[in-house]
């Protein structure tokens, strides 16, 4: 899935265009400027490409928000991890990543 950002937020480029590699409540996980895998909501973004990867595991939560990531950073507690700099997620993280963005190079 790719969007493009439509409005100003200080860590993402007005009118570029960014990966989505997951959804969490419904807001969109996307690598900002800075590199990192940051939440943002869904509001501030167009869709470019809707399609999403074939691999997401898709869930609905209790008050019917969506959930979407690749099966390797749909653990909970992933990120948590990923930012409290735990060397597994980081690397699962930056290899899940990789892969994707060279998928769609």
């Amino acid at each position: 899935m790719f969007i493009k950002l439509n409005q100003h937020i200080s860590d993402l480029t007005v009118g570029q265009s960014y990966c989505v590699i997951g959804i969490e409540a419904d807001d969109y996980r996307l690598l900002n400027d800075c590199g990192q895998p940051y939440l943002y909501s869904a509001a501030f973004f167009t869709a470019v490409d809707a399609a999403e990867p074939a691999d997401w595991i898709s869930d609905i939560g209790a008050d019917g928000e969506r959930y979407a990531y690749p099966l390797p950073l749909n653990e909970p507690g992933f990120f948590e991890d990923f930012f409290a700099g735990v060397p597994r997620a980081i690397a699962i993280f930056w290899q899940v990543i990789n892969g994707r963005l060279a998928q769609v190079a």
